[in-house]
């Protein structure tokens, strides 16, 4: 699903070049749920940019779903973010002046799936709890109940590949782990491929695999309850 090959990402050239990204190599596999752990600075959210297209690496190789992403102009970036990605940010991003079955519908009629926006909207803030807030503004809603209107948008579009950035990094713990478990549920029942940044290493050992960055490298590779490779 996922084949990342040499990935580097730099900043600046000659003596005030900072690379931090440095020489990633990684594989997803269909359906797999990735954390991605380190320290602040070590890359982590770098590397989730690159692979969401929404910025270019400096050299290297990344594959989605067999197509080659690094050499992609943004006109065919926002296609294939379009059909096949899902974003949650720790922001939650939400359109303020939209209610939450508006914010889920946007990308569906933006895609031109108006048809059928509104079902599929209810049925996803339904299977994430919220079921009675449809028409409530983002300002009527609960940090953790933004974020769950943030998780039904994000799998609006059935994506093939989920990208979240701290989802829990705003909630306090019980929600945070609330949170997490819908979208570990969600992704499982729709087949979705996730990559989860976090700073939680208790929430981190929900997914399948978890890797390590320090330093714009990867450092070592764990396989919750299995051994460190």
């Amino acid at each position: 699903m996922i084949h990342v090959c040499n990935l580097v990402k730099a900043l600046g050239s000659g003596t005030g070049r900072v690379e931090i990204l440095r020489g990633i190599d990684l594989e997803v596999q269909k359906g797999e749920v990735l954390a991605i752990e380190g320290p602040s600075g070590s890359g982590k959210s770098t590397l989730l940019g690159l692979l969401a297209g929404f910025d270019s690496p400096t050299s290297g190789s990344i594959r989605l779903d067999g197509e080659e992403i690094s050499t992609m102009n943004e006109d065919e970036l926002a296609l294939l973010r379009g059909k096949k990605l899902g974003f949650v940010f720790q922001s939650y991003n939400l359109i303020p002046t939209l209610t939450a079955e508006e914010n889920v519908m946007l990308p569906m009629e933006l895609r031109g799936d108006g048809s059928a926006a509104e079902r599929r909207a209810r049925e996803l803030l339904a299977a994430v709890g919220l079921q009675e807030r449809f028409r409530h503004f983002p300002a009527q809603l609960s940090g953790g109940e933004q974020q769950r209107v943030a998780l039904a948008r994000a799998f609006a579009g059935n994506p093939s590949i989920l990208l979240a950035d701290e989802p829990t990094g705003n909630l306090d713990s019980t929600t945070g782990k609330m949170v997490l478990e819908l979208l570990l549920d969600l992704n499982r029942r729709q087949g979705t491929t996730l990559i989860l940044v976090t700073h939680d290493a208790a929430l981190s050992r929900l997914a399948d695999r978890i890797i390590r960055l320090r330093d714009g490298k990867i450092v070592d590779e764990v396989i919750p309850g299995g051994e460190t490779s």
